[in-house]
């Protein structure tokens, strides 16, 4: 079990939140680094199928911790800062190859690393007390920070996303449900198991075709549409030779629901 986070299992599912709700969820050098390996070592776990990243204490994350990270970092030399912004992007990047959808259930304050940590996530359910800031420049730091200007453009806008990086201003949960950001807005009180259920409902279908998805889906970034298109055409043809597939139409045959099994 982690030390520096919380970790439960419903099924094929993962509940991962940070635990220290007194000051809102902040992020530590040993947390981040749990995290990063946790989420590593994620893609060989054939137990889990899906991972809801939720809240706790009302509030998702409060982002790096000020006394335990920021204080330090105004003391380190350059070799030292540039080792610690790789471990926190290096987080990011074991969230996206991890294989496993991933679905932030975000309530209450979700800013700076927190807010970074839900935009890595494959789905975003919030609450409408949310309140989502990409607040590095009232730290005096550039917005590019763990990818958000590579991915947060891509999915509210380049516009919106110029403006949320250079103001650091707060997104409400109507914005991020508006602009793209939040799939769909609940109450708090049924924000973990509405998470939870999609997480089931996705962990329940085909799982290696889910990580293929999930794989395309990051991977085609950087290609043009023709590079796209036969990278599709590939991966589907692998999925063609998985047992889900012919027990997909083996169930459509008899009118019967497939059961997938992620082989």
């Amino acid at each position: 079990m982690p030390e520096h986070f919380r970790l439960t299992r419903q099924g094929e599912v993962a509940v991962v939140t940070l635990d220290r709700p007194d000051r809102k969820n902040p992020l530590t050098f040993e947390s981040y680094a749990e995290l990063r390996d946790w989420f590593r070592d994620l893609r060989d776990d054939p137990e889990i199928n899906a991972v809801v990243f939720g809240s706790n204490g009302g509030n998702f994350s409060s982002g790096g911790d000020v006394h335990d990270i920021i204080g330090p970092l105004v003391g380190m030399d350059m070799k030292d800062l540039l080792k610690f912004t790789r471990m926190t992007g290096d987080l990011v990047k074991a969230m996206l190859a991890c294989g496993k959808p991933v679905i932030a259930a975000v309530d209450g304050i979700c800013v700076g690393a927190g807010a970074i940590i839900a935009m890595a996530s494959d789905l975003r359910i919030g609450s409408p007390q949310a309140k989502t800031a990409f607040l590095f420049a009232r730290v005096g730091l550039a917005g590019c920070d763990m990818g958000a200007c590579a991915m947060l453009p891509r999915i509210i806008g380049q516009g919106r996303a110029a403006e949320l990086l250079y103001t650091g201003r707060s997104m409400s949960a109507e914005e991020g449900e508006r602009w793209g950001f939040f799939n769909r807005l609940v109450g708090p009180d049924a924000l973990e198991a509405e998470a939870v259920a999609l997480a089931q409902r996705i962990a329940e279908g085909p799982n290696f075709a889910h990580m293929m998805t999930k794989t395309m889906l990051a991977q085609e970034w950087n290609m043009t549409l023709d590079q796209a298109i036969e990278a599709e055409a590939q991966a589907q043809a692998i999925c063609m030779q998985t047992e889900d597939f012919r027990r997909a139409y083996e169930a459509f045959v008899a009118r019967e629901k497939p059961v997938f099994q992620g082989d």
